[in-house]
């Protein structure tokens, strides 16, 4: 249970012309206080700090005392629907029911849930599904963290601050055993939320002024020339892990996300003039058009399925299993090409940005592009130049330098 506390004093040094001091009441719970003017003016010789009270029998003195046990009174009550409610509660709890300020404020789970109701219908219109799925589980964060540091089921907006965002990165890394990354990404969900309480002036001012984002570089995995090719060898039998590896080798040669593999259709596969193909299409995660030409391996594996029922029926280019079931089955294809590093759908993506295209001289803008990146700087995220391109890419530069200077030994000995 809370410890709570009534306490009315003098503020002598505040004493208006007439020598009379105002008086104040503080209210403190679990060690924290808060003030209130009482708009009342009092002589200091009058008042009797150790009964809290005014000294005498006087009209004025028998008015006053009254006023104070009311206000005693109604702090009380208050306390007691407080503690009948089993929540946990705030000094500004109690000051705020006491000043009649506590009917209409927007609590934060509760706008959460409005956002998430209202993303969840344009799923498919604005938003990926796995965006709203993000916000779902952010939310249950934010209502775990809220029950268990402040023990209660929610908490109004006007109450978030440095310290609650502080405290939800902290329980996101320690109770939740999040990564960094992953926590900021959480953080960055509820910032969204706090924006919109802060332009609806729910919020007075927005906690996340002085918070500083620093996301971790991470070094990105990808699959080498040598242990692709030995992917694209491998003979496997079983279809399951087949479909696998197939839908994997094509996501290396387009730089397709399993989610782009999952939903390409075949009215999505062009043919130029010259009789090659492209992939057009758009990005499910950003709704972001992009056009990838098909590489022959691409086109191989297209072609391999062409007679599967679900292409045949034009539900698919290839048929696809879940991303769980896909990854789950990467990991034992890794282990019989002998690949040590941790396959998932998504290194196919980083392994076409680097491996692919870049360490084969294909611009890191025309990279972006097909990936289908708004931006370069999300593009340098996936692709790092190896060491053997940069190698490659100095020995021209050693040759061009080296044909400058026999140019400039014959020009002098002329």
């Amino acid at each position: 249970m809370n410890s709570f506390s009534i306490l009315f004093y003098l503020k002598d040094e505040r004493r208006d012309k007439n020598g009379k001091a105002g008086l104040y009441l503080r209210i403190t719970v679990d060690g924290r206080r808060t003030s209130i003017s009482l708009n009342r003016k009092i002589d200091p010789s009058k008042w009797d700090s150790r009964m809290n009270k005014l000294k005498g029998k006087d009209n004025e003195a028998e008015e006053l005392n009254r006023f104070m046990a009311t206000i005693r009174h109604k702090l009380n009550m208050i306390q007691h629907y407080l503690v009948e409610d089993g929540e946990q509660f705030t000094v500004h709890d109690v000051k705020e029911k006491y000043l009649g300020k506590d009917k209409n404020y927007k609590m934060l789970i509760q706008l959460f849930d409005e956002h998430n109701q209202q993303m969840e219908k344009l799923v498919g219109i604005e938003f990926a599904l796995g965006t709203w799925k993000r916000y779902f589980t952010t939310r249950n964060h934010i209502a775990e963290y809220v029950k268990s540091e402040y023990r209660r089921n929610d908490i109004p907006v006007k109450d978030i601050d440095l310290k609650f965002i502080k405290g939800f990165e902290y329980f996101l890394k320690v109770k939740k055993t999040c990564n960094h990354n992953s926590a900021l990404k959480y953080v960055n969900n509820f910032k969204k939320i706090v924006r919109i309480a802060v332009a609806n002036d729910w919020l007075a001012k927005d906690p996340f002024y002085n918070y500083k984002v620093q996301f971790n570089t991470v070094e990105r995995e990808f699959l080498s020339k040598e242990e692709l090719q030995r992917l694209i060898d491998k003979e496997i039998e079983s279809d399951r892990l087949g479909i696998v590896r197939d839908m994997f080798v094509l996501c290396c040669f387009t730089g397709l996300a399993y989610v782009d593999v999952q939903s390409l259709k075949p009215k999505e596969i062009y043919q130029n003039e010259d009789g090659s193909f492209y992939i057009k299409s758009k990005r499910t995660k950003t709704d972001t058009g992009f056009t990838i030409p098909l590489l022959p391996t691409a086109l191989a594996v297209i072609e391999k399925y062409k007679d599967h029922p679900k292409v045949v029926n034009k539900d698919c280019v290839i048929p696809v299993l879940s991303n769980q079931k896909s990854n789950a089955y990467l990991k034992e294809i890794a282990d019989r090409c002998d690949i040590q590093k941790n396959l998932t759908t998504h290194l196919a993506r980083h392994t076409f940005a680097t491996t692919v295209t870049l360490t084969n001289g294909v611009p890191i803008e025309t990279v972006g592009k097909m990936l289908g990146h708004k931006n370069l700087r999300t593009t340098q995220h996936y692709a790092k130049i190896i060491d053997a391109k940069v190698e490659e890419d100095m020995q021209v530069l050693r040759e061009k330098l080296a044909g400058i200077q026999q140019s400039e030994k014959k020009i002098k000995k002329y």
